[in-house]
């Protein structure tokens, strides 16, 4: 292990140590003693309790264990079950009505909706790829995917393709932007004259529908763009007939860019592996970086290298004039990790520190960097930071976190409410007592959403004593997952988080099927949840037409009179009871979670890679993160505690799967075949997070991932 050096009596890396003090510190009214002293005080004062909040969690377990165990094989009893929670704490008292008092968010939080990425800050070039995915191009989104039926022919570019995607485009712009009369695709000319925008269709002059849509232009003759807003989200035409697709339109359009990614969480938690020092440095000064507006990333393409920065914000003439500015970023926040785990870059009294302290005091520290601009594009322009806390379980552990980020607020000189906190609903726990949840942090709180991956997977393990649960894809069609989703967008409407931040909703998880994405994803919004996690910024694009097509805060105040989500329905597990599957569907679904767990946990392990497109069993990819690897060790971790499955059937799938998933691999030049030894860090990881997943805690893949990934390191 590296030796530490001393710091207000803590050990600290020096990799960490040399981090704060000559780039997090340099320009802000902080000093490294006073930065320190804080962050002892803060440790001091937090880790204690934040161990205690870990134990409480191990008692509950163990006393849900106990009371399941007892009553295994009888009926499921819904009442005593909730009773027994109650009687045991688990169930709190919903509180007393209540309003959501945050304050200065900025509109892409509070007001506007629109999608949102989210991406592992330890990759640069993802972390400035989904900053600068604020405006995204409908035409490269539709020609480039299966968005559209079939594929572009030959290398070059292809006009047949491109005419599906311009009349793509047209029909959208026709529903979200009508003219009075006639379509966009029918348009010969848009002139803009006197504030005012006419377009010329079939040899007559019409309007726009809603005049007030026009927003602006930008440029001049005939290369330039015409502004448009609708639903609070921009829409800019682009002209320019000597370009190949401006040539073949008779108005000279050549593009439709849209506003795309209004907010991207930066991601210090489920989507990247950060085991130690060196790791954590890594996601704190590219965090700072975007912060401090100066990340820069050199990427190699076609033959040329190019750097990637921040993109500048967009300057656009108004119908009345004046100058329109609209920002060229995403708005950022960053997710910080949960209560659980401890990290060895600083020791206090020689044991490592809770990580989550650690980030708290860092991240926020770095955004300061932010709030002090005085010039220049700035990610907040209300002067927030906005931080994303999850996995936490219940309302106790959210005040506890209400009271760390004022605390870290109090010893950097902020103002109370400085940083505004996200709130993932994707523990048990926490959508059991979700509006206690948002009352604890009701000062501060501007997110909230359904992380249903972690949440199935808190649900398994939670009732890991009482049954074998559902084949995994069935899950997603019990009855608690709907309710957990509309009990989400109940209790942010009911406690005013309309108009006062984001309530979100979940991944789609196939990043190279825009076709299905674009059929399916329009639910969320129309489940009155005004933002929603993608996978890329061709997906933010596509995913962002949905939120012209619904209006989103009409939505919302329609739901306010509907009846709350049935309780009783979320409290239900999803267990299968008496039914009895055949041997040969058992051993699909080992054979499934097998090689979803190896295709995930060889790179992370491995390659120090937390998320990525992973091929399944049928070679389709998906998005896999820790989230989705929790629900698979879970899934079977339970069937094997009830004996559907055996530990011998596991190694054989485990042995099979390893074969497919190197295979899956064969192109990667870094990658390490498990096959044929079967005796690799990662190969033992993905064994151990399915025999040891019952006692896990909370059923999290983190302690196992962090044990094996540093061996490989080390290795």
């Amino acid at each position: 292990m590296t030796a530490h050096t001393q710091r207000a009596g803590l050990q600290v890396a020096p990799v960490l140590a040399d981090f704060i003090e000559t780039r997090l510190l340099p320009g802000l009214p902080v000093t490294p003693e006073a930065f320190w002293t804080g962050f002892a005080a803060l440790l001091a004062e937090f880790a204690p309790e934040n161990r205690r909040l870990l134990e409480v969690r191990d008692q509950m377990q163990a006393q849900i264990d106990a009371w399941l165990t007892e009553r295994r094989g009888q009926e499921w009893d819904n009442s005593a079950w909730q009773a027994f929670l109650r009687e045991i704490g688990y169930l709190q008292p919903a509180p007393a009505p209540f309003s959501v008092t945050t304050t200065a968010s900025d509109p892409e939080i509070s007001t506007v909706a629109g999608p949102q990425l989210v991406v592992p800050v330890m990759n640069a070039r993802f972390a400035l790829n989904a900053a600068n995915a604020r405006w995204g191009s409908l035409y490269d989104a539709l020609y480039g995917t299966d968005a559209l039926p079939g594929a572009p022919e030959g290398k070059g570019y292809d006009a047949a393709r491109g005419a599906q995607a311009v009349a793509w485009a047209a029909d959208f712009l026709d529903s979200a932007i009508p003219l009075t009369e006639g379509s966009h695709a029918d348009a010969t000319a848009y002139t803009t004259d006197g504030g005012t925008l006419a377009i010329t269709v079939a040899g007559k002059a019409v309007a726009l529908a809603d005049p007030s849509a026009f927003a602006g232009t930008s440029g001049e003759g005939a290369a330039r763009s015409i502004l448009l807003r609708h639903n609070g989200l921009h829409i800019e035409l682009v002209f320019d007939p000597a370009h190949p697709v401006g040539a073949a339109s008779a108005s000279g359009l050549r593009d439709v860019v849209l506003e795309s990614t209004l907010t991207a969480i930066q991601d210090c938690e489920d989507s990247v592996a950060a085991v130690d020092a060196e790791d954590k440095v890594l996601a704190y000064g590219n965090w700072l970086g975007l912060m401090k507006g100066d990340l820069t990333e050199e990427v190699s393409k076609a033959g040329r290298t190019l750097t990637r920065r921040l993109n500048a914000d967009r300057s656009f003439t108004a119908p009345d004039g004046s100058t329109l500015t609209l920002p060229g970023r995403a708005v950022l926040l960053v997710r910080n990790v949960g209560h659980l785990m401890t990290s060895d870059a600083v020791l206090m009294g020689g044991a490592p520190v809770p990580e989550g302290l650690m980030d708290a005091m860092i991240t926020v520290t770095a955004a300061m960097h932010d709030l002090q601009k005085t010039e220049g594009a700035r990610n907040s322009r209300a002067g927030s930071i906005y931080v994303v806390k999850p996995k936490m379980h219940g309302p106790t552990e959210a005040a506890f976190a209400n009271r760390t980020y004022a605390r870290v607020e109090e010893l950097l000189g902020l103002p109370f409410g400085s940083v505004k906190l996200g709130l993932m609903d994707e523990e048990r726990r926490t959508s059991a007592n979700l509006p206690a949840c948002i009352e604890a942090l009701k000062e501060r709180i501007v997110f909230i959403n359904t992380g249903f991956l972690d949440r199935t997977g808190d649900e398994i393990h939670t009732v890991m004593q009482a049954g074998p649960v559902l084949p995994k894809a069935e899950i997603k069609d019990a009855v608690w997952l709907s309710a957990y989703e509309a009990g989400n967008v109940d209790a942010g409407l009911s406690a005013g988080m309309q108009g006062k931040g984001q309530i979100g909703k979940g991944m789609w998880a196939k990043p190279d099927a825009m076709a299905e994405m674009l059929g399916a994803k329009i639910g969320h919004p129309k489940a009155g949840a005004n933002t929603a996690w993608v996978p890329s910024p061709t997906a933010a694009t596509l995913h962002a037409t949905h939120y012209h097509a619904v209006d989103v805060a009409a939505l919302q105040d329609s739901l306010k009179s509907r009846a709350p989500a049935d309780f009783d329905a979320l409290m239900t597990p999803p267990l299968m009871g008496r039914r009895n599957l055949s041997a040969e569907a058992i051993a699909r679904e080992v054979d499934l979670n097998c090689q979803s767990i190896l295709g995930y946990v060889v790179r992370w392990v491995d390659q120090g890679i937390g998320c990525s497109k992973v091929p399944d069993i049928d070679d389709v990819p998906l998005m896999e993160d820790r989230a989705t690897l929790r629900i698979s060790a879970q899934f079977l971790a339970n069937w094997l505690m009830h004996d559907l499955i055996t530990e011998a059937q596991i190694d054989e799938s485990l042995r099979r799967m390893a074969l497919a998933v190197d295979r899956q691999n064969a192109g990667d030049a870094a990658y390490v075949p498990m096959a044929p030894a079967y005796d690799g860090p990662a190969f033992k990881a993905a064994r151990a997070l399915i025999l040891e997943g019952a006692t896990q805690p909370s059923g999290y893949t983190e302690p196992l991932l962090h044990e094996w990934r540093r061996t490989a390191k080390t290795a």
